[in-house]
């Protein structure tokens, strides 16, 4: 690494560090009309410098604050959060899809004056409740007719005259300032605004820096999960701090167009989008036919008994590179070519997933974290035997980590939120001498790494008195290819149940081998052969677990659960009272019958 004379202590410093070290042609590329358009690190800090300049001649005071919604990651969002913080005021980001009364209940509880939105759509729906809140004035990244656009405060800084007051604004930013409220999507409730401060965030880059293994100012990342979540926030901080040119994709059903054009070495992702990557080339392969498709489901199956480190031997070993040449490199390909590490965060990711990636040549390390830890608390690491499948890696540097008596993870460090903002009450529930409780339950294996075992909200008892671990169940079914989602019920009654969403594409292509008529989504889940298809499942799932804990009944959903649907958070963790509350009356004919 080069030698860092500029101290990296506030989230602003990242650019002038990237400035100083790699000085990059591409910063940051952003797909306009057609055409990628980038930026260099220079341009960056100008621009971020320009916005600094007209906010303060808009009047923007320290502890401002100011929202950003913004449907795709955009080049714009990043030079206005450095824009925004270097004035020593706070970035609001919000999600894109809640509802316009959790825009109106996020504005008003953060107080916002001013807000950034990026297009047509997100206008519309922040006009309807505008009214309510304290918003002055509202700036918009695509160029809208009668819109002020966020090129008027660009503008408004041209003039540099006032450049020492945004270095006197910078200079009264210490690490333990405020820098952002994000507010949490609760699977129950009012969304909480968790407080980071500079120092929270700066010091969760710098610790995770240490697990990645790139080729620093030489590769390129690709960026599509909400960069309003504190996840890809995190890992746009980092990229920028190892010089890697960040893409931004055009959304995530671009995203093997556009890893094709941009050659990506890097990216995170969310479980599901690795699941649904994994359908896709599933259901090519199922395509195939004679030889072709032998040697398709001889490497998948190979790729399911992958072990790091060669633990297989050198026959494994040998099979694996035959694979990777005539069929995992077509896998690559789909995703560019060049693909070196994917992350993922947000869920737990099933561990054969994990093994097959790895396998052909494109490991995905999982990690673990919460908005409360800015996020990382810890990650695996291809490098040093730091990897291992179904795990989310060991702890990175400089955090504490100890189990309550209930199994619930305890964590203490630079990384833990200053608490929830306007919320004492909430904040001294789960910060006690220090410690983070996170609501989830773990165990450490004997070499160091963690392991997530539950959620220890989400257990409940039966009315027999024994504990049953939904996460676990729904982990263990949700491996099938016939189920997309799956919610275990039970609380309080007398036995384990279900609610499964099937994978509609999969159970078609299955009905249609099968010589089936399935023409809507009704017929799918009323006919009899696929509940007894999927009854299998059921039981090869509860075969690996106590009796006790096993489903004994589920009823299938017509409809796929989505986050516009109510049945997902924006980061596609189930709202489980909701769920129920939907399909009360399944829930009614399992156990009032």
């Amino acid at each position: 690494m080069n030698f860092m004379s500029i101290e990296i202590t506030r989230l602003f410093d990242f650019p002038y560090y990237q400035q100083e070290t790699y000085n990059l042609e591409k910063a940051f590329t952003t797909k306009y009309n057609g055409k990628w358009k980038s930026i260099s690190t220079k341009e960056y800090i100008d621009k971020a410098n320009a916005i600094s300049r007209g906010l303060l001649r808009l009047g923007i005071q320290p502890n401002d604050k100011i929202a950003v919604i913004s449907t795709n990651n955009r080049t714009e969002w990043n030079i206005c959060d450095i824009g925004i913080l270097q004035t020593g005021a706070q970035n609001v980001p919000i999600y894109p899809t809640i509802s316009k009364e959790d825009y109106e209940y996020v504005l008003n509880h953060s107080e916002a004056t001013y807000c950034f939105v990026s297009d047509q759509t997100i206008l519309d729906k922040l006009n309807q409740i505008k009214g309510n809140t304290k918003l002055k004035k509202v700036f918009t990244f695509d160029d809208i007719p009668a819109e002020k656009s966020w090129k008027e405060i660009l503008e408004l800084g041209e003039d540099n005259s006032n450049q020492n007051e945004v270095e006197e604004r910078k200079n009264a930013v210490t690490p333990d300032t405020l820098a952002t409220l994000i507010y949490t999507s609760g699977t129950t409730g009012r969304p909480k605004g968790v407080m980071l401060s500079h120092g929270n965030i700066v010091s969760n880059v710098l610790a995770s820096e240490k697990r990645v293994p790139l080729l620093y100012g030489k590769e390129r990342g690709l960026s599509f999960l909400p960069i309003c979540h504190i996840f890809e926030r995190m890992i746009l901080y980092l990229y920028q701090y190892c010089g890697v040119s960040i893409y931004f994709a055009e959304g995530i059903d671009k995203l093997s167009e556009n890893a094709q054009e941009i050659k990506p070495h890097v990216m995170t992702a969310v479980p599901r989008l690795y699941e649904k990557i994994y359908d896709k080339i599933y259901t090519k392969g199922t395509d195939l036919t004679g030889i072709k498709k032998k040697l398709f489901f001889w490497a998948i199956d190979l790729g399911l008994r992958y072990k790091p480190y060669g633990e297989n031997g050198w026959w494994y070993e040998k099979q694996l590179s035959i694979a990777r040449k005539l069929i995992f490199s077509k896998w690559q390909e789909a995703l560019g070519g060049d693909l070196k590490l994917m992350v993922s965060g947000s869920a737990a990711l099933q561990p054969r997933l994990t093994r097959i990636f790895a396998a052909a040549g494109m490991p995905v390390m999982e990690g673990y974290g919460l908005t409360e830890t800015s996020p990382v608390i810890t990650v695996n690491d291809v490098r040093n035997g730091g990897f291992r499948a179904g795990t989310v890696g060991k702890l990175i540097d400089g955090l504490e980590l100890k189990f309550a008596e209930t199994g619930e993870i305890l964590v203490k460090g630079p990384n833990v939120m200053l608490g929830y903002y306007k919320d004492a009450e909430k904040t001294a529930d789960v910060i006690k001498d220090g410690y983070f409780y996170t609501g989830d339950k773990g165990e450490l294996d004997k070499d160091g790494f963690l392991k997530i075992t539950g959620r220890t909200k989400e257990m409940f008892k039966t009315s027999g008195g024994k504990y049953v671990v939904p996460p676990l169940l729904e982990g263990e079914l949700k491996q099938s290819r016939f189920i997309e989602q799956v919610m275990v019920i039970g609380e309080g009654e007398k036995m384990p149940a279900a609610f499964i969403q099937p994978n509609f594409t999969f159970v078609r292509e299955w009905a249609q081998r099968h010589n089936l008529n399935l023409e809507t989504n009704t017929d799918l889940i009323n006919n009899p052969k696929v509940i007894e298809r999927i009854q299998e499942e059921v039981t090869l799932c509860n075969s690996k677990f106590g009796k006790w804990e096993t489903i004994k009944r589920f009823e299938l959903t017509a409809e796929e659960w989505s986050i516009d649907g109510g049945h997902l958070t924006p980061t596609m963790k189930m709202k489980r009272k909701i769920i129920k509350e939907i399909y009360k009356d399944l829930y009614d004919k399992i156990y009032n019958c």
